[in-house]
């Protein structure tokens, strides 16, 4: 071995790491290119702030630049920046050992505004190892900035257990890391078009051009195929600069959509946008967007959703859960956090308390960019497609947001207030909770909603009878998710929310001391036949009663008030969970000619199994036994 030729060992937690690194750390392969492309960035911001102080640092070389090469014959990868460099030392101390980091220690030497000037220097960590996921060697040549040529280093290693360093002479400041790649690898890595489309998934924001040679067409000869072939032209295939680091007057509405379609390939413009710069405790960017239509798996609530996760500018995670609430997995963006670790991991994100800082600030923009579309259905100034904005995102997502009552109790007053439901008045899905209460009657002490699994259902249920006769207006509820998150909200504004569908009918001061009465003889005149059907119907009702509640219809069911409805047992069913058994209330109409025919009637079983699977049917279900009741009606009609 040379004088000046030395072997190293690396340090000992070295070999687990490259074990970690190339194992399980990096799910994706690919991302090697990202890391090495993101420390050649850094070594470029290192030297345009040195720079400050010394400006003959940039020698012959002003303009910064990262470059990648392969050699298809030599199987070898070459990332090379014209930033500070290493020395000997610094290579064999930075390159050799985890725990010192050649930026940290740099970043540990600011102080005072300098912190502020630097804050674009990233972090130098375990990134570099990564290149031993496809490459079986890796040499490293470098010259500090500043130095001699002839002070140039060469390190490399294979990443067994130690590493060679040895001076060089190198005319060019800066790094080159030169993978020997593995041959797995080589078939992939050697591509052109293969490097470019990684560059453009991690690294198309970097704020440097990243080169790479252009190729061109060779025609063969001696009745060889032609075939594309590397020139000495070299060609910037990155956007060099990421929009959502830019000040927002900079950016265009044409760019901001641009931005949304390369993220997510969406072909249709978002219906908002929300781009900002949050510092304090905890420093980020957040480009978020709202978009105008769902997914086909939306409401698989097991599939990843989220938007994208960088750190200092490095793409980290396609789909960050941990940054937004799963009842706003419809949310696409950027969050650019400059507080986390670039090795962080889904199982970090989850622990953070940075991560907890930027759920919530990204949440409250989110639902902030939500109350704006909202405002602009009643703004005279607004054109009619602003107005249509916010009913076209609650026909898309608005299910989804209401899982926000159950999940998210900090914001269920704003989540309230963002509510749109159908209702007796209108058909549409446009009325606030604000609205209804607007419109509520002198003396009407609750907001009345009712769910069912079809807007049809709601709309024609029997429930609704004494409500439209006093012209009171109730909610209309369809969607599945409104019986589970509405157990989440008591009342809106200090007004309880009541269920039609639930306790018996109890309309308060709307209900007068004449029509009370009358119900009460009734109920006392019906006392025999009452207890005729709940002898008949002991198997399938808890009880019979009479009620005020029907004006047309001679039954219905309803529930206790705190139990569960028939709508949300049955779903449940469905999805193939067990739930409790409970019989349902049935309640009668005495001046109904149905209800009337019952006393006396010598078919009272048949009459009395028919009314109360002829109530299953209005709310929605079906009979028990389909066939019996056919039966009976069929044997009746005869």
């Amino acid at each position: 071995m040379s004088q000046d030729k030395q072997k190293h060992s690396f340090q000992a937690e070295v070999a687990q790491l490259l074990h970690l690194v190339t194992h399980s750390l990096y799910s994706n392969q690919e991302i090697f290119l990202r890391e090495l492309v993101s420390n050649a960035s850094d070594a470029c911001d290192k030297l345009r702030f040195e720079a400050l102080a010394d400006n003959s640092l940039y020698e012959d070389q002003p303009n910064l630049e990262i470059r990648v090469d392969f050699d298809t014959e030599a199987k070898t990868l070459t990332i090379t920046d014209n930033g500070i460099g290493l020395s000997r030392q610094e290579a064999i101390d930075n390159l050799g050992t985890i725990a010192k980091s050649g930026t940290r220690e740099f970043m540990g030497k600011l102080s005072g505004d300098q912190k502020a000037d630097a804050q674009l220097i990233g972090q130098f960590g375990v990134g570099f190892y990564s290149g031993f996921i496809v490459a079986d060697r890796i040499s490293v040549e470098s010259r500090r900035a500043g130095a001699k040529p002839e002070a140039g280093v060469r390190w490399s290693s294979t990443g067994s257990g130690d590493f060679e360093v040895e001076e060089i002479t190198r005319e060019k400041r800066g790094t080159s890391v030169i993978l020997h790649l593995k041959p797995e690898a080589a078939a992939e890595y050697l591509s052109t078009w293969k490097i470019k489309s990684v560059i453009g998934k991690y690294s198309d924001h970097i704020s440097l051009p990243i080169l790479m040679r252009k190729e061109e067409w060779k025609e063969g000869q001696d009745n060889q195929p032609g075939k594309m072939e590397l020139t000495d032209e070299w060609e910037t295939v990155n956007q060099a600069s990421a929009l959502w680091t830019r000040a927002r007057k900079d950016v265009t509405e044409e760019q901001y959509k641009s931005f949304y379609q390369q993220i997510t390939h969406d072909h249709e413009d978002p219906l908002a946008w929300s781009h900002n710069r949050v510092e304090g405790a905890t420093e980020y960017t957040q480009l978020l967007y709202i978009p105008a239509h769902a997914p086909f798996d939306l409401w698989n609530r097991d599939k990843p959703a989220g938007v994208k996760l960088y750190v200092k500018r490095v793409f980290i995670m396609d789909e960050a859960q941990a940054l937004m609430p799963l009842y706003l997995r419809f949310v696409k963006g950027v969050i650019d956090s400059a507080d986390l670790p670039l090795n962080v991991s889904r199982e970090l994100l989850q622990e953070s308390r940075d991560v907890r800082s930027i759920r919530e600030g990204s949440t409250k923009r989110v639902l902030g960019m939500l109350e704006e579309l909202a405002k602009l259905e009643k703004d005279e100034s607004a054109s009619e497609e602003d107005k249509g904005k916010y009913a076209k995102f609650w026909a898309e997502f608005g299910a989804v947001l209401k899982e926000g009552l159950g999940e998210d109790f900090g914001n269920r007053e704003r989540i309230a207030k963002l509510l749109r439901f159908s209702s007796t008045q209108s058909d549409a899905p446009t009325v606030s909770l604000a609205d209804y209460k607007a419109r509520m009657k002198e003396g009407q002490e609750a907001i009345y909603y009712i769910t069912a699994d079809t807007l049809a259902a709601a709309k024609n249920s029997p429930q609704l009878e004494v409500f439209r006769k006093k012209g009171l207006e109730v909610l209309l509820m369809a969607d599945r998710v409104d019986e589970w998150s509405l157990n989440y909200l008591q009342d809106f504004d200090g007004t309880p929310l009541q269920s039609v569908a639930k306790g018996a009918v109890d309309l308060g001061k709307l209900q007068d001391d004449e029509e009370k009465k009358k119900a009460e003889e009734a109920a006392e005149a019906f006392k025999p036949v009452l207890a005729k059907l709940k002898e008949a119907l002991k198997d399938k009702a808890e009880d019979v009663r009479v009620t005020s509640r029907l004006v047309d219809s001679p039954a219905c069911l309803v529930v206790g008030d705190g139990g569960m409805s028939l709508q949300l047992a049955r779903m449940l069913k469905q999805a193939g969970q067990k739930v409790p058994e409970a019989k349902p209330v049935l309640e009668v109409n005495p001046e109904h000619a149905l209800v009337k025919k019952l006393d006396g009637s010598v078919h009272f079983h048949d009459l009395a199994q028919i009314l109360f699977d002829q109530a299953v049917l209005a709310e929605g279900g079906l009979p028990e036994d389909p066939a019996a009741y056919v039966k009976r009606v069929n044997a009746l009609l005869a």
